[in-house]
């Protein structure tokens, strides 16, 4: 009954097994929580990066969004994050059921950061991050275990993998670094704090949405601000390097980060980045990887440090 869902929804299937199981019983699960929760339709439903997103009226006649997530793992503590930031900074958690992963949220307005100046919007988000940074629950999975896989799987990349050496070096010995330093872990972080995911609202100007929350380190939050709208500086004066250069500048600034420590996350962060693409498209696969994303990754490592 996959009619039912957006076509970016339906298309979660393709991403292997366990989604397409969670896609092929989405409509059925839908129509036992709308009973359940006592919920009406308002609104066509919508595609998140790992959720349908419906638009709803309680029985009490509060307008909310019912969010139902796919398996991805990065999304397992989303209701115990909200649970804890209470909306402070954040979209407010209604209800939750965490074993069927269906949150019900405060509905917030359509406008997000993408119609900001840029570097308005970094403000905007660098300020967030001190409300939302306090000290993580431990249900939380640390960041240092993480970056310890991950960096192990970047320096296990060939040396002819299509990304710069030094840069692979480079980040394998940061996150390395990071995977041994207590600092690491410890404050619970968004971590996919970026334009789409910060809204306007009516008790706030503006609200954090989706976040994937870990144990983790301040300094690992500015990334996804920078690697989002890289496709507009192109325009920009002094050209994309200066363009985020001034976006990391002004997240640093504003939300009083170590410069070095938030730029050495960045390295890390786009390097792995660039890991995934490649081993989502391995050498002789049906698909090769994306070149513009993989110079994407590269570009935004290179600038936070030239």
């Amino acid at each position: 009954m996959t009619s039912r869902l957006p076509d970016a929804v339906a298309a979660f299937a393709q991403r292997g097994p366990g989604w397409d199981t969670w896609v092929r019983r989405l409509p059925r699960l839908v129509d036992d929580v709308l009973g359940e929760w006592r919920l009406r339709p308002d609104g066509a439903p919508r595609s998140g990066s790992t959720a349908l997103v419906l638009p709803v009226t309680t029985d009490d006649g509060e307008s909310a969004v019912l969010k139902l997530v796919g398996p991805g793992w990065e999304e397992e503590h989303e209701p115990l994050a909200l649970q804890h930031w209470g909306g402070r900074g954040t979209v407010q958690l209604l209800r939750a059921d965490p074993r069927r992963r269906l949150l019900l949220l405060e509905r917030l307005h359509d406008l997000d950061l993408r119609d900001q100046w840029d570097l308005e919007a970094c403000e905007v988000v660098a300020g967030l991050y001190g409300r939302l940074h306090r000290s993580a629950p431990p249900q939380l999975r640390p960041l240092s275990g993480a970056v310890a896989r991950w960096s192990d799987r970047l320096a296990a990349l060939p040396r002819d993998a299509p990304l710069p050496r030094r840069l692979v070096e480079q980040a394998v010995a940061l996150g390395r670094g990071f995977a041994t330093d207590p600092a690491t872990d410890g404050v619970m972080v968004h971590s996919d704090l970026h334009y789409e995911n910060v809204l306007a609202a009516e008790r706030e100007p503006w609200l954090a949405i989706d976040p994937k929350p870990l144990s983790g380190d301040p300094h690992y939050e500015p990334a996804p601000m920078l690697w989002n709208r890289v496709e507009e500086l192109d325009a920009a004066p002094g050209g994309v390097r200066d363009a985020l250069r001034r976006r990391f500048h002004t997240l640093v600034d504003v939300a009083g980060l170590d410069e070095q420590r938030a730029r050495d996350w960045v390295v890390v962060r786009m390097l792995h980045n660039a890991l995934w693409e490649l081993e989502d498209h391995p050498p002789g696969g049906a698909t090769t990887p994306d070149r513009a994303w993989l110079t994407t990754c590269v570009t935004v490592a290179k600038a936070v440090q030239d």
